[in-house]
Formats: structure tokens, sequence, C-alpha cells
């Protein structure tokens, strides 16, 4: 039987907006709310948070949840999964990011659905973006596809760039939710970091530049990712 598990890296001293997943957003942590509904899904035979962060450990802990803690600095929240699942009997391994607090079961079974397809080793969701104020902003990572779906490219860039005015283009935000085997999570963390993701600080193009696919499946509104104080004002409301 397949083992499927939801790993939530979550660091403390994020780039943009430190602290920001121990922010109160209604009567819980941002952190918590992410925990709770990825368990309240039923999806998983496992849900950890991942963290570097004594803080983020107790919260989780301290209110049932479980939390393992990192013993290596890491570049990225996949390489910090990585470690964590090493010698967990996992087959599937889904890394939601803790920033995502309103995170629903149906895009997450979608996610884990296409792993039927024993090719699939990477998968990640989308999202159509239509807010052309979105659209240009970097801090929304933009995919674009194949017609099977799987990532030709993601940037912070505008992709594609609409040289063709009279054309009806549909962009799409990349969402920060992987699936993975884990054998080709633990490759990644093996493989030193790319070029095109060292410019772009985008972690899932270390597998396209390796030659590896990545399966995206399109889902609808996921709610508010928490990246700056804004997104948490964004967030309250939503609440």
């Amino acid at each position: 039987m397949t083992k499927i598990g939801a790993f939530i890296p979550a660091r403390y001293a994020a780039t943009r907006f430190p602290a920001k997943l121990i922010q109160a957003l209604g009567t819980k942590t941002v952190i918590r709310h992410t925990y709770d509904n990825i368990v309240a899904t039923g999806l998983f035979d496992e849900v950890y948070v991942v963290t570097d962060s004594e803080i983020i450990f107790n919260e989780i802990t301290s209110h049932g949840g479980k939390a393992i803690m990192s013993t290596k600095e890491h570049e990225s929240g996949s390489d910090r999964i990585a470690e964590a699942i090493e010698h967990l009997a996992i087959d599937i391994v889904v890394n939601v990011q803790g920033d995502e607090p309103f995170v629903k079961k149906e895009p997450l079974e979608k996610l884990i659905a296409v792993f039927k397809d024993d090719t699939v080793q990477v998968a990640s969701l989308m999202q159509a973006l239509t807010n052309t104020e979105l659209i240009a902003d970097p801090n929304y990572v933009k995919v674009a596809v194949y017609k099977n779906s799987n990532a030709l490219f993601f940037s912070r860039s505008v992709i594609p760039y609409a040289r063709n005015t009279e054309l009806a283009i549909t962009y799409f935000e990349h969402i920060g939710v992987y699936a993975f085997k884990k054998q080709a999570l633990l490759d990644f963390t093996n493989w030193p970091m790319t070029p095109l993701e060292a410019a772009e600080r985008i972690e899932c193009l270390r597998y396209l530049e390796n030659g590896v696919s990545i399966k995206m499946v399109l889902t609808n509104y996921m709610g508010v990712e928490i990246d700056t104080p804004e997104d948490l004002i964004k967030a309250a409301k939503l609440l």
C-alpha cells in the first residue's frame, strides 16, 4: 500500500516577512491553520511540520501536532523535507508551504491522483491568474506548460510575454504545493543549485534543469498565501 505523507517546511526567519508563520490569524497562528487544515483533509498517513525554529516546533507540538526539528541549514523547503524523510517509510511526499493557511482537500486530492501514472515523479499546483498587477508582480511565480500539462518554465517575469496583443493569453500562477516520489526528492537534495534556480530563486527549476518533468495540476482559488504583512490583512478578511 502506498504511504503518503504531508510535510510543511516552516522557517522562522522568512526574508520578506520574518516570523510570519506565528502571526495570529483569527484564533490561531498561520502555521497552525495550515497544519490543522491539512490534517482535516484525511488524505495523509502522516502530517509533520519540519522546522529550524523551537518556537514553531513548540507551537505545533503543544497543540497535539507532529513536528521535526531540522539539524542542518537548508537553502529550500524541499531540502529541509528531504532531511526529514530520509529514514521515514513514505512513498509519496507532499510539500505544503507553511504560509498556505487556507489549503483545501480537493487540490491536494487532485495532486496525489496524478501519481497513478507511474511515470510521474514530481507534480505541483497552478491556478489561472487574471489580475494584471499580480501577473506583473515578481512575488507571484508564473508557469508556462506543455499541452500535456508538464511545466515548460517557471519565472518571476511575465511568461508568456504578450507580443501579439490580439491573442487571449491564460497566465498561470505556480502555487507552492509540491508532491514527489521519495527518491525524486532525495535526488533533488543531492544535486547542486542550478543556474536558473539561482537566478530566479525558484527551487523547482532544479528539476527542470536536471531533465525531470513536473506535472502541473490546475486548481481553483487556493486562498491567500502569506508572503507580506499586506497578505496577512487579506487573509484576515477572507477568514
